[in-house]
């Protein structure tokens, strides 16, 4: 390891990123230390389980860290509430101030990034593809929390599934509800809300429930 590598390792080093990697890896993994945690990290549940499903490399899962400039990185804590379980599928960026509250099934993409202040909220399966980036104040609910039920008492609002494809971006201020499906290469412009399925790839969506604007585009 070069003294530059040394150095970076040894700044995130920190009481929250040793308990994290030990609770949750097997000892001679948890060494290598995948997970850096920020000190600004609120480690709410601490339960549950944590898979990653490639090469381990020390680093390679942040969460915590990243700058937004409209907002303020020292105050805005990031929550970890973990009762079901997450696959990290490769690198990952979780932005700080972001919330994460798993019961059920979460899925990560390799390159998967969320910029700050966003929050999933999983009680049965979210999924991510490859490629995926999450601006600010985002929100991902597969369920309504809250049981509503019709005249006979049959439940009539269950959870659903979000299944986001690989190489989607989603702009600032967007909310994706249980049913959201959103195919490969696709663009959600900024407050948007969804609880339908984009099957149109390549193609720029946007209002609520999102419309097709474009067809055909890329993003970098």
């Amino acid at each position: 390891m070069n003294f530059d590598k040394y150095s970076y390792v040894i700044k995130h080093i920190n009481l929250k990123t040793l308990y994290f990697n030990f609770k949750y890896l097997p000892f001679k993994t948890a060494l290598r230390l995948p997970f850096f945690i920020s000190r600004n990290v609120y480690l709410k549940k601490v339960d549950g389980e944590v898979v990653i499903n490639t090469r381990i490399r020390t680093g390679m899962i942040k969460i915590g860290y990243g700058d937004v400039s409209i907002f303020d990185k020292k105050k805005d804590r990031t929550i970890w509430k973990l009762s079901g379980k997450v696959i990290f599928n490769g690198n990952t960026d979780i932005g700080h101030g972001s919330c994460l509250s798993i019961s059920g099934l979460l899925e990560l993409g390799d390159n998967f990034n969320i910029t700050a202040k966003s929050s999933i909220i999983c009680s049965t399966n979210i999924k991510f593809g490859n490629n995926v980036l999450i601006s600010w104040e985002c929100l991902f609910m597969d369920s309504d929390l809250h049981r509503i039920k019709d005249e006979n008492g049959v439940v009539i609002n269950s959870p659903k599934p979000i299944i986001i494809g690989r190489n989607v971006w989603i702009g600032c201020r967007c909310t994706l509800l249980k049913g959201t499906k959103i195919a490969d290469s696709s663009i959600i412009g900024a407050g948007s809300i969804t609880t339908n399925d984009i099957s149109e790839k390549s193609g720029l969506f946007v209002g609520s429930p999102p419309r097709l604007i474009k067809k055909n585009l890329t993003w970098d």
